[in-house]
């Protein structure tokens, strides 16, 4: 119905449960459309012009905006909540966990620990995304222009290593992403098959 609005940032609104509220100022009318906390601090300050993409949820009792930084997220958005049990919240939550690329990585290649990092998805939910969403999403991220995240970077296995072994270091799940995505960087790493390798390297990287 409305595939996008363009106008001024008049604010935010942040609730007790971390939904961020977006009021969108678009020819004197005032819009409020919940976003992903990682939209809100690439927003320009209230005064500064956006453009967001949007989705409407309709439920028996309102009706819901929902706002996005391109149409491949959205569109994104609007794939997710199409499986079964995954509301807007859980897909919200995805999104702003892991990003739009890391996550259809994720569900292509069926990394069920890193979609079981958003808030309110665990294991068995993590799977039925995967399961529902695999071939969709591998070929629809070619036709949405979706570059395949971290493509010479280590496989599921391997990251699932390095993310137990470092968290049993006392590393955080942030700085061992952090650590992963430095490191993938590295041609000569591209090469590495073993999970002690990217240990090595990640833990030289913390380490600087």
């Amino acid at each position: 119905m409305i595939s996008y609005l363009k106008g001024t940032v008049a604010g935010f609104h942040k609730s007790s449960s971390d939904r961020v509220t977006l009021i969108l100022e678009v020819n004197q009318i005032g819009y409020e459309l919940q976003i992903p906390p990682r939209l809100a601090e690439k927003l320009p300050s209230p005064g500064g012009d956006a453009q967001i993409f949007t989705d409407l949820q309709v439920r028996e009792d309102r009706m819901i905006l929902y706002g996005f930084a391109s149409a491949a997220e959205r569109d994104l958005f609007r794939q997710l909540t199409n499986v079964n049990g995954i509301g807007a919240a859980l897909a919200i939550a995805l999104l702003d966990t892991l990003g739009l690329q890391d996550l259809v990585q994720a569900i292509v290649t069926g990394n069920i620990r890193a979609l079981a990092k958003a808030r309110g998805v665990g294991n068995k939910t993590a799977e039925r995304i995967a399961l529902e969403l695999k071939t969709k999403l591998a070929e629809w991220r070619h036709f949405a222009g979706v570059a395949s995240s971290n493509a010479t970077g280590p496989s599921p296995a391997i990251i699932e290593d390095v993310e137990m072994t470092l968290l049993a270091l006392g590393y955080t799940s942030s700085e061992v992403v952090q650590a992963l995505n430095a490191v993938s960087e590295d041609p000569l790493m591209a090469k590495a098959k073993e999970a002690e390798d990217w240990i090595r390297a990640a833990i030289a990287w913390l380490s600087k």
